[in-house]
């Protein structure tokens, strides 16, 4: 898999990108020149210069030490949302397709009940009736995103259970949690892993987008999406205040889909 991977261009721009993206929000409190919230009264809405390499806002804030910190929170939003949305997919995707019977069909229908909502408005939805926290929009994220990580668990749980390592499991008496976690989510793994990459690139989306209608992360805590909304209504006179988050936001996205569908090729060939 190794010598694949470095074969692969288009898994090689994507790593890298992702690579790059997470360090630098890892390491804001050393890039970033200036504090995210140091005001700089006497230079509003300063232009790209050697003092302020992206300019600064309409309250005088660094641009590039609010676009660092502000990458570390969408980055953030995008890992946990995915993982509670990858913890309840798996388990469910795996008692379904393990089980059969009821409890397969009592699952699927609440899969099914939840598809029938546009992921967007419902989070919007929920967002409504709870504080705007950066706590409750990964939990909501999450819990609003599994369906398809529990769809794709559940046809290969399906195709698993009737393999021959499956059945021998059995007939030797190990119990079903062993078969369900030591034998049959392994093989699921390839799956779920090139979901999750995916799956971190339309959290972010999600957060950038709620935090652009303000429902999202508060300011003056700094993300993509809130910089983006205070850049729009100067985005004549300051167009760097809306053209860096819009790019960051961009590139970022753009690695993790590269990263993935590389993933994707690379782990089943038969699809290339």
């Amino acid at each position: 898999m190794g010598s694949r991977c470095l074969r692969n261009p288009m898994f090689l721009l994507g790593f890298g990108i992702v690579i790059l993206m997470s360090l630098s929000a890892l390491a804001a409190p050393l890039l970033a020149p200036y504090p995210p919230n140091t005001q700089h009264l006497d230079d509003i809405l300063a232009p790209p210069s050697s003092h302020f390499l992206l300019g600064t806002d309409r309250l005088g804030r660094d641009v590039l030490s609010r676009l660092l910190h502000g990458g570390r929170i969408s980055l953030w939003v995008g890992f946990v949302a995915v993982g509670i949305s990858i913890a309840i997919g798996t388990t469910l995707g795996l008692v379904s397709g393990y089980f059969r019977r009821w409890t397969d069909e009592i699952i699927m229908r609440i899969v099914d009940i939840m598809l029938c909502f546009p992921s967007f408005f419902l989070i919007l939805s929920v967002i409504a009736f709870l504080e705007p926290n950066l706590t409750n929009i990964m939990i909501v994220i999450g819990l609003t995103s599994w369906m398809g990580v529990t769809r794709l668990v559940r046809a290969e749980t399906l195709s698993l259970r009737e393999r021959d390592f499956v059945a021998a499991a059995r007939l030797a008496g190990c119990p079903t949690r062993h078969i369900l976690l030591r034998h049959i989510l392994p093989n699921t793994l390839a799956p779920v892993l090139i979901t999750a990459t995916l799956g971190v690139a339309g959290a972010i989306l999600m957060e950038s987008s709620l935090s652009f209608l303000g429902l999202g992360v508060q300011p003056p805590t700094a993300s993509w999406g809130n910089m983006l909304m205070e850049g729009k209504s100067v985005i004549e006179t300051a167009p760097w205040l809306s053209v860096y988050p819009g790019l960051a936001i961009l590139i970022t996205v753009l690695g993790y889909n590269l990263l993935g569908e590389s993933l994707r090729d690379i782990l089943d060939p038969r699809l290339t």
